[in-house]
């Protein structure tokens, strides 16, 4: 069996990926933090390595046939910014693994990702892209929509606030357009492209439904089975939220977040994505009576 090495092996797509690639390859799941073995999927080598780390990074690296890196940062902290995340370590591991050997590289980004993008994390995403194809032109570029699973940041805390709150505030008037993909149909993509002889550069990943905010909203709460009120509010006051929020040590709602609301976030169709892979992508009905 080959092995992989997957970076940002603990997280919420990465310990899926772990998974769905252990049934095919030996794997090393590779985390910053020395990983518990609790944060992983039962099986894999778990491995430390931090990715803005050269040296870190070629132990963990030598010797595997490919890698994917899953990492990713929401909230900028000190010096984990998105550039110094998603171009500078990202770049660094694609060169690292080019100077290794490495055949094989899967580089996740996001739907949306452009270097001239006003939203610094969406900037960020683009020019990691780049950076990467610049070090390793052979990569792979997946790009999912915003993902959703038992456990994720997107629908749980949504169905959550829904279920609490008699109303529900809205990102502007609430028509931002979402395609959500389930976590596992991404994890698998990415199995399946490093097991395709010839696979595409970019692929964007959605599911079977494309959903304005506040009609997602109303989706949610007919699952939970109450009737809220849906409050639209501008974007520059959930900036001003955002802001204040940031201070707190989990934050409710990020300046990124609201970024990431003002745009589309759906892929495109002129992008090979899901069932390209053979992927019937599936719904956010199937897995919302699993989320509590």
């Amino acid at each position: 069996m080959q092995t992989v090495a997957v970076f940002g092996g603990t997280g919420f797509l990465g310990r899926r990926v772990v998974r769905h690639l252990a049934l095919r390859h030996s794997v090393r799941a590779v985390a910053r933090h020395r990983p518990d073995a609790r944060e992983a999927e039962p099986g894999p080598e778990l491995v430390q390595a931090d990715i803005k780390d050269e040296s870190s990074i070629r132990a963990a690296v030598t010797g595997v046939f490919a890698v994917v890196n899953v990492v990713s940062l929401y909230v900028e902290r000190g010096d984990q910014t998105f550039r110094s995340i998603h171009v500078e370590a990202a770049s660094r591991l694609a060169r690292v693994c080019g100077a290794c050997g490495v055949r094989r590289l899967v580089h996740v980004s996001g739907v949306g990702a452009a270097a001239r993008a006003r939203s610094a994390y969406i900037r960020s995403r683009g020019e990691g892209e780049d950076a990467v194809r610049a070090a390793f032109p052979a990569a792979t570029i997946v790009r999912p929509c915003v993902m959703f699973g038992p456990d994720d940041a997107f629908l749980t805390p949504l169905l959550g606030l829904i279920r609490r709150l008699p109303i529900i505030p809205l990102f502007g008037r609430g028509r931002t357009r979402l395609q959500p993909a389930h976590v596992e149909d991404v994890a698998e993509s990415i199995a399946r492209i490093l097991d395709a002889a010839d696979p595409a550069a970019i692929y964007e990943f959605g599911g079977p439904d494309t959903f304005s905010y506040e009609a997602l909203l109303r989706r949610l709460a007919a699952h939970a089975g109450v009737t809220r009120v849906f409050l639209p509010l501008p974007f520059s006051l959930w900036q001003v939220v955002a802001f204040g929020s940031e201070l707190l040590p989990e934050p409710l709602v990020t300046r990124n977040q609201v970024e990431l609301m003002q745009s589309d976030n759906v892929a495109s169709a002129d992008m090979p994505g899901l069932r390209e892979l053979g992927i019937e992508p599936q719904g956010i009905d199937r897995v919302l009576e699993s989320i509590r």
